[in-house]
């Protein structure tokens, strides 16, 4: 009985307990991991009476009476609502415009179609709700150029990578601002950047930007308080601190010293806050308003900040899960307390906010004033740190009990732990979807488009319970078609394209159901081989996916060549001797094959800066809609950013560019290429229009 009733739990709640893997072979996840996963859902599940209460409250909530506060509908479709309403009965409908207009359910106790997009508030049968009605597609780029069929270019920058005079160690958004600039005047249409969600202000041994606090913030370390306060400020506020060699030794450092530089900026933050705060700055009404915008989420945010450094100075430690049961809730008195003992400390979280997001308003503004088509490329990761202001401010709706990874395969025998939580779909549900819409909002608010990392996310996810290995994972599904029409409500709100970065393993249908939504998946030249050496023709990449020579998580084309990966693996014992020799002899014949293949359609490839220059023109003369080069590709750098399966020995997250931002595009290689690429689009719009 307990085995047969802790299956149905499973399933009522959306974890498979049966999949197939990389190597298309079938698994099962064991019971003692459906019961561990259960717990983190918050299904107590450790004996029979407990899955048999577990099961009865899951079926109660999902019985004729349970209403959820929004449902979501497309555009033009009925919307079957039998479940919950007797046939025949009268809507009173609100639009989201303020009017209002009059329905009805008809025999079969559906909602006709002929509501308009947006968000509307709903009455029947005395009961309220928020019906989502969704464009049949998101903002595509066919939306975006004047000449169909699209064939966008535009690069990709690591935000901390970038250099410019005073920068203090690493790029910002004046540095990206400036090469949005750049970019634009040589004709590009998008600027794709790396995530640049809040990360602890109190905890900066953690800068992953694929790890944070918030990706309902920002990181403030980006803030560039010269653009907004002028230079003459922060001149002064430096000498007052004494921190011109500081910042001086930081800036000639050929990596990010994170911890060094973030001190140095946080220091310079509350010393311009002090000025700020001090008189009735011209600025203040600017920076009060945006305050009152940001709402709940940004005080809570703050709030959060103070608190986490509280408790880190009375050793309760960074995770608010260890912290004193009062503090786990974003609303008891004790919080509340906090925050007002502390008002000049809340405060100045949400001017270093006002100040980061006052700059990436900039950069966009840069890059459409410009001529860009769709400026800045946001990043969305995947997850948020369980023990951050996210996960605490929404404990609901975010499963901080469990991490999200994936299981084991050929690269990864033994798995996968990202150390980040996810959204609990139940919980989205009961709350209207409100943390995913306000983080898409929050995303999309001063970009042309956004990435979304891992997006098979939105179908299922691979969590892990904590203190788990990666292998004891099970995976967990999601209301794929509720998250898909909102994306498509929001992207078109924002005018904004969708990203979805589908590499691994992609279940079955799910390509077609994004391309479907004009969500465009990633296509990678070192990935686009039907076997190793074997090159897909121009003509066979898909047009419903961008195209790219590479990502943070691989080598450079330069380093690609080099094999220089494969000898970071070697030299940090990433792999075996036999994995090594087999991952060389496959590179071998991969770069045989990538010389073959540019060369039958560009000629003679005298060197590796050729071989580069080739490759850049090959996927320029895709099919894909948009192309996007990284720039160490453009330079020809051959160092990663990011060494996936790392945390120490290789510089995750460290690089920085030689030369200042306002340079990088008039480099030799850079210009070269980047005339290339931009003739490439040219030539590929003339054949396909």
């Amino acid at each position: 009985m307990s085995e047969t009733a802790l299956h149905r739990l499973a399933a009522r709640v959306g974890l498979a307990r049966d999949w197939i893997d990389a190597n298309n072979r079938p698994q099962r996840v064991e019971d003692d991991v459906l019961r561990k996963v259960l717990e983190g859902l918050g299904h107590p599940a450790g004996d029979d009476s407990a899955i048999r209460d577990s099961l009865q409250a899951v079926e109660a909530a999902e019985d004729r009476q349970h209403l959820p506060p929004l449902l979501t509908a497309d555009l033009g479709q009925p919307l079957p609502l039998a479940h919950y309403f007797k046939p025949l009965s009268p809507v009173g409908c609100t639009l989201e415009d303020g009017s209002t207009l009059s329905t009805g359910l008809d025999a079969n106790g559906q909602l006709p179609g002929d509501l308009p997009i947006g968000y509307h508030q709903l009455e029947i049968e005395s009961r309220t709700f928020t019906l989502a009605v969704a464009p049949p597609r998101c903002y595509s780029l066919q939306d975006s150029v004047e000449q169909p069929p699209p064939r966008c270019w535009g690069l990709a920058v690591q935000l901390y990578s970038l250099r410019r005079p005073g920068d203090g160690g690493y790029g910002d958004c004046l540095a990206l601002e400036q090469l949005a600039r750049r970019a634009a005047e040589r004709g590009a249409d998008a600027l794709a950047i790396s995530p640049i969600h809040a990360l602890s202000a109190a905890d900066q041994q953690h800068y992953s930007p694929y790890s944070p606090s918030s990706r309902l913030l920002l990181n403030t370390l980006y803030a560039s308080p010269t653009a907004l306060l002028g230079e003459r400020e922060v001149r002064v506020a430096i000498e007052a601190l004494g921190l011109e060699q500081m910042l001086e030794d930081l800036e000639q450092q050929p990596l990010v010293d994170w911890p060094r530089a973030a001190d140095a900026r946080l220091r310079l933050l509350e010393a311009l806050y002090q000025g700020f705060s001090k008189a009735d700055h011209p600025l203040r009404k600017d920076f009060d308003s945006f305050r009152a915008a940001g709402g709940q989420g940004l005080e809570h945010h703050c709030r959060f900040e103070v608190l986490q450094a509280q408790a880190m100075d009375h050793g309760l430690g960074a995770d608010w899960r260890n912290w004193p049961s009062a503090w786990h809730d974003p609303y008891h008195p004790e919080v509340e307390a906090v925050a007002n003992a502390y008002p000049a400390k809340v405060e100045f979280h949400a001017f270093c906010q006002w100040l980061t997001e006052r700059g990436l308003q900039r950069a966009q503004q840069a890059a459409r004033s410009n001529g860009m088509a769709i400026g800045l490329i946001a990043d969305l990761a995947v997850g948020a740190d369980g023990a951050g202001s996210q996960a605490w401010s929404r404990q609901d709706e975010l499963l901080a009990n469990l991490k999200v990874g994936a299981p084991p395969d050929i690269l990864n025998r033994s798995g996968q732990d990202w150390g980040i939580c996810a959204f609990s779909p139940e919980g989205l549900k009961r709350n209207g979807y409100r943390a995913f819409i306000e983080m898409l909002r929050a995303n999309l608010a001063h970009a042309g488009g956004l990435r979304i990392d891992h997006v098979m996310g939105l179908r299922r996810l691979w969590l892990i319970p904590r203190g788990c290995k990666a292998s004891e994972g099970a995976y967990l599904n999601y209301p794929v078609d509720d998250l898909l029409r909102l994306l498509a409500l929001e992207s078109v709100r924002h005018n904004a394209i969708i990203l979805g970065e589908d590499l691994g393993t992609v279940p079955d249908g799910l390509r077609e159901q994004l391309a479907a939504k004009a969500v465009l998946g990633m296509r990678v030249l070192p990935f686009e081989q039907t076997a190793p050496g074997h090159f897909k023709p121009i003509l066979d990449w898909p047009d419903n996916a961008l195209a790219t020579t590479g990502t943070h998580d691989l080598a450079p084309l330069a380093g690609w060549l080099q094999s220089r990966d494969i000898d970071w693996s070697h030299r940090l014992q990433l792999i075996d001797a036999a994995t090594e020799l087999h991952w060389r002899h496959d590179r071998q014949k991969e770069r045989e094959g990538l010389r073959h293949t540019l060369q039958a359609n560009y000629g003679a490839l005298p060197d590796n800066d050729a071989v580069i220059d080739a490759a850049i023109r090959y996927v320029g003369h895709t099919r894909a809609p948009l192309v996007l080069v990284p720039l160490e590709d453009l330079l020809g750098c051959d160092e990663q950013p990011n060494l996936p399966g790392t945390t120490s020995g290789h510089p995750n997250w460290r690089r920085r560019f030689a030369k200042p931002a306002r340079e990088l595009l008039d480099d030799e290689h850079a210009a070269r290429r980047l005339e290339l690429l931009a003739q490439a689009r040219e030539q590929a719009w003339e054949r396909d229009r």
